[in-house]
């Protein structure tokens, strides 16, 4: 019988001593349940992804010592598999790069063996080609009388039984299958996005069942920069059973017994979220704490709208960081309504937050008085509108910089897509907590939420959307209704819908030309927009790479792009 863990960890990208810190801690733990085995996630000594510190010659050096220290320090009867990098000697010979992403076993004291990571993606947020030189060999080693296979993340990616295709031309998997290994073991650091939990689990329990071997696959957890990691390690028997889950969001030990059978026998099962809603708001909840933990931030401002984005986010942030680390800031102008300043105070006695009131009636007058000269002789407009959220924004990060804070702005993906947002503004921040979130799945986490406990004011969810710019403004004026706009959306950005499919679906043919030339007339926002953290397959973050200087036109729209107008906010 042999015992084998997962060291479900939270690592921060960099912190090389803390890194190896948790692992060693986790290790003494399995230590005490007689564990013979442990595997950590995918370049867990390092974080992942390290991105453009993997050319830091110092880094790497700094990685190596770290690693061969780490393994003189774990318990010596135990072997570890660590997710760590490796310098290609051969790459000066080879041409190819300079490093490999890989996993060293530590045992008795040393670095026993090294596996590489054998397919390297380079799509969505992945960008593995620019560091790494894939793997040749097929990944194996035995221990205590089991042959065990070695894969890393995408190694498992590949099965075209699975997906229909193949994206590369080998499959790890099935090689090791073909060398008759008798367990498998996977090191990831795959990112979230909502649902993908479920689907890697379909993808892993095909793969034990096609090949009729266990596997134990340990995932990183925790949050770095605009990922998302969810954890949620899992391990198969070879019928595609679940015989062990490691908690969602959170960080984790599971230990499973491999029997003489070589049977992998069940152990601790937690729990998945019971649906989207819960999970994306798991995920958002540890991604401010994340975010703000690991770049030094203890509380965090947030301007207090009444409406329902900053009210979800004040959620969050209270959660995240607990009520007594979050100022909400209240800014109400001329056009703010009453029932807006008592939803917002309504809402923060709800959560237990402190709040700030700042009226900016009389700084509104001051910037009219300093352009009149300019703007005499023109209509009231989008620059006078926008002034308002302007002058909010730099009340908001003169607040964060005075007192060391956090800004979270609380712009949504329905507003960031088609640029209803104001740069320096609303767009204000250190880290826009839902900037991945549509607004219909804003409306849909705030009801789930308030499940059992009326803590979002009913009427910040009853009452139509509005910026409050000018008289008797709402979202309505400038956008169609958000599930209109939010499935447009999801049709072009997500399903890569062209403009006529998604007319042919049901859409205005002028709604949808519109929608979609907003769309890319945008861009220049979301690049000067704070990180957004991700929470699905396609976020105005790390994973999107479009121009800004954009001509191009979707010719089934049949409409010029001199033919839009701008939406009521820039």
């Amino acid at each position: 019988m042999m015992k084998i863990a997962i060291a479900q960890i939270n690592p921060t990208i960099g912190d090389l001593a803390g890194n190896a810190d948790q692992i060693r801690q986790f290790a003494q733990k399995a230590q005490q349940q007689n564990v013979s085995l442990l595997l950590t996630p995918e370049l867990s000594l390092c974080g992942y992804p390290p991105k453009d510190l993997l050319l830091n010659a110092s880094f790497i050096n700094d990685i190596t010592a770290t690693l061969e220290k780490l393994a003189h320090e774990l318990p010596q009867n135990m072997a570890v598999l660590v997710g760590c990098v490796q310098i290609n000697d051969k790459s000066h010979q080879s041409g190819g790069k300079p490093l490999f992403n890989s996993a060293a076993l530590l045992h008795q004291g040393k670095v026993e063996q090294v596996f590489h990571k054998r397919l390297l993606p380079n799509y969505d947020v992945f960008d593995e080609h620019r560091y790494f030189e894939p793997g040749l060999q097929t990944n194996c080693f035995s221990f205590s009388s089991i042959k065990i296979g070695v894969s890393i993340c995408e190694d498992f990616w590949n099965d075209e039984d699975f997906w229909g295709k193949r994206s590369y031309a080998t499959n790890p998997i099935a090689d090791l299958a073909n060398l008759n290994v008798d367990l498998i073991v996977n090191l990831s650091a795959s990112p979230y996005s909502a649902a993908k939990p479920h689907l890697r689990e379909a993808m892993l329990r095909h793969a034990a069942i096609r090949y009729q071997k266990p596997i134990i696959y340990a995932n990183q957890v925790g949050a770095n920069d605009d990922l998302i990691f969810d954890g949620c390690s899992v391990g198969f028997n070879r019928k595609g059973e679940v015989i062990c889950r490691a908690k969602a969001f959170e960080t984790d030990l599971v230990v499973v017994e491999f029997d003489e059978q070589l049977v992998l026998q069940p152990s601790a099962l937690a729990l998945m979220p019971e649906n989207d809603d819960e999970e994306i708001w798991k995920a958002l909840v540890l991604g401010v704490r994340d975010y703000s933990r690991k770049c030094g931030f203890s509380k965090v401002v947030i301007g207090l709208s009444g409406g329902v984005d900053s009210a979800l986010v004040a959620q969050i942030a209270a959660t995240a960081l607990g009520k007594e680390n979050v100022l909400a800031v209240l800014m109400p102008s001329p056009y703010s309504s009453d029932h807006s300043v008592k939803d917002a105070l309504l809402l923060a006695e709800n959560l237990g937050i402190a709040t700030q009131t700042l009226p900016i009636g009389d700084l509104m007058a001051g910037y009219d008085k300093t352009l009149a000269p300019l703007f005499a002789d023109t209509p009231f407009g989008l620059a006078e509108e926008n002034i308002q959220s302007r002058i909010r924004g730099n009340l908001l990060m003169a607040i964060a910089n005075k007192f060391g804070y956090l800004l979270l702005s609380t712009g949504n993906k329905s507003e960031m897509a088609v640029g209803y947002c104001t740069l320096y503004g609303d767009m204000n921040g250190g880290l826009a907590a839902i900037a991945d979130v549509p607004k219909t799945r804003v409306y849909s986490i705030c009801n789930w939420l308030n499940r059992t406990t009326e803590i979002i004011p009913k009427n910040i969810l009853t009452k139509p959307p509005s910026a409050e710019l000018k008289p008797g403004q709402v979202d309505a004026d400038s956008l169609p209704p958000y599930d209109i706009l939010d499935d447009i959306l999801q049709r072009s950005i997500h399903n890569y819908q062209s403009a006529a499919q998604i007319v042919a679906a049901g859409h205005d043919k002028a709604t949808v030309t519109r929608i979609l030339a907003l769309v890319a007339r945008s861009e220049f926002k979301r690049r000067q927009a704070p990180p957004g953290l991700k929470i699905t397959d396609r976020a105005f973050g790390t994973g999107w790479r479009m121009p800004i200087a954009n001509k191009w036109v979707d010719a089934s729209s049949h409409q010029t792009e001199a033919k839009i107008p701008s939406p009521a906010r820039s």
